[in-house]
């Protein structure tokens, strides 16, 4: 429970609420060299503990409901991509150019999810997609690094543990919590409605502007859509969602599309009544539309400001574009997960997943407080940072050899007709008494809803 108790004083979370938390020990599940299964865990234990709490008190509760946590149920949710099935057909998963390749010195890892992440790709290296493979094998790591980056590509050396430690980044990281937490402003508590009837929402009635893209940051508000949120999801209409990525984080929400420089009125309308604004670009991309943590506060006091990225707000690669997989090779994650022939992966896109779980608590712990003694809040998570907690601050289970064994997905998998076909997907991993087992919408299709509240 250590790992649960430290994730959770992050959170600023009162350490007497951790003892709410009871766990189902599963073998198998997640495994790893590194403490997947114990991180991934505790991400998921805090955010529902989060609820609890926030679900608590608008309801005036005087006990906080207790959290229950199976391994089986956060393995499976952790890589709900790989369970997800769209009329019977499974996703998609890497393209051909998101991989680990040779270079003349070592290895590197390249993202090309994106067509316009491809096409920078290849035009960073002069050649076809035919002809990577050769002309990564002639260049070293670190110039390949710096020169697709340069271009606007993402491409990331794979580093050792060691050499990760030495690099500026890493420096900045270290002095950094997991979670970070700070107030925005002095607006007056504002009291919340108890949420009406059963299952317990502890979100029912609050406002979320989603301007997230691909994974952690969508994880992020569809757990927040399970808790009750109205959580919009608004995309720039040039940059369309991958679809089986939509499918698999779109559960719960509705989802518009909006050009920021075109609809300002619509989107001042929309922050006129958020209670909540989540992002997930790289820093201070989105600051020229007015949405930085400081015009966002400005504008609409008392809001909840949520901001995710991949190397953190802070340090030399404080503009990157990032990914998991990125993050993984460059912090030596990758290296500790492979052979001496060739880098590895964690069995999940666990800094995904489990930033995104830690996003949606420090949100749910922020509406608390502000509730209390009033104020804006800005969290922040990044997917770096989630790596130093996972390679140098989680603790492996030591008393796990007689659990029960996780034997597979089935469990914790339904199907639903959708919007987008029949779907089956893993159920949400967040679990307290008497709160919801299931998203009350699936999916619909992207960008087709009105960008206004309902």
């Amino acid at each position: 429970m250590r790992n649960i108790a430290d994730a959770w004083s992050a959170l600023g979370g009162d350490p007497a609420l951790a003892g709410r938390v009871t766990v189902t020990t599963r073998r198998g599940a997640l495994d790893a060299r590194l403490p997947v299964r114990e991180a991934a865990r505790a991400c998921v234990a805090v955010c529902a503990l989060a609820a609890a709490e926030l679900g608590a008190r608008r309801a005036g509760l005087t006990r906080v409901p207790g959290v229950r946590v199976d391994d089986g149920a956060v393995a499976t949710a952790f890589t709900s991509e790989r369970h997800l099935l769209l009329d019977g057909r499974a996703p998609v998963d890497f393209a051909p150019l998101s991989r680990f390749w040779r270079t003349a010195d070592g290895w590197v890892r390249t993202h090309a999810n994106f067509p316009h992440h491809r096409e920078r790709l290849l035009s960073a290296l002069g050649v076809t997609q035919d002809e990577v493979e050769a002309a990564l094998a002639e260049r070293s790591a670190r110039e390949v690094e710096e020169s697709v980056y340069a271009a606007g590509g993402l491409a990331v050396a794979v580093r050792t543990p060691g050499e990760w430690a030495g690099h500026p980044q890493a420096a900045e990281v270290a002095r950094r919590a997991l979670v970070e937490r700070a107030r925005l402003d002095t607006a007056p508590a504002r009291r919340l409605a108890p949420p009406a009837g059963t299952p317990l929402l502890p979100a029912a009635g609050l406002r979320v502007l989603d301007l997230s893209r691909v994974v952690a940051g969508p994880v992020a508000t569809r757990t927040l859509a399970l808790l009750g949120a109205d959580v919009l999801r608004v995309d720039p209409p040039h940059l369309p969602e991958l679809p089986d990525q939509h499918a698999d984080t779109g559960f719960g929400k509705r989802s518009a599309v909006l050009d920021l420089r075109a609809g300002r009125r619509a989107l001042d309308d929309l922050l006129a009544a958020a209670d909540v604004v989540v992002t997930a670009y790289r820093p201070g991309a989105l600051d020229r539309f007015g949405l930085s943590a400081e015009a966002l506060a400005e504008r609409r006091p008392g809001l909840v400001v949520a901001q995710l990225s991949a190397w953190g707000a802070y340090g030399p690669w404080r503009e990157r574009r990032g990914f998991d997989s990125l993050v993984q090779a460059a912090t030596g994650i990758a290296v500790t997960e492979g052979t001496p022939e060739r880098p590895g992966v964690l069995p999940a896109q666990a800094l995904d997943h489990g930033s995104g779980h830690l996003l949606a608590a420090a949100v749910l712990r922020a509406l608390t407080e502000r509730s209390c003694d009033g104020g804006g809040r800005l969290v922040r998570v990044a997917l770096v940072r989630t790596a130093r907690w996972l390679t140098e601050e989680v603790t492996a289970d030591t008393g796990a050899a007689g659990a029960a064994s996780y034997d597979g997905p089935g469990p914790w998998l339904a199907e639903r007709d959708s919007p987008l076909g029949r779907l089956r997907y893993a159920l949400p991993p967040v679990a307290f008494e008497g709160g919801p087992a299931d998203w009350v919408r699936p999916p619909g299709r992207w960008g087709t809803d009105e960008a206004r509240w309902a």
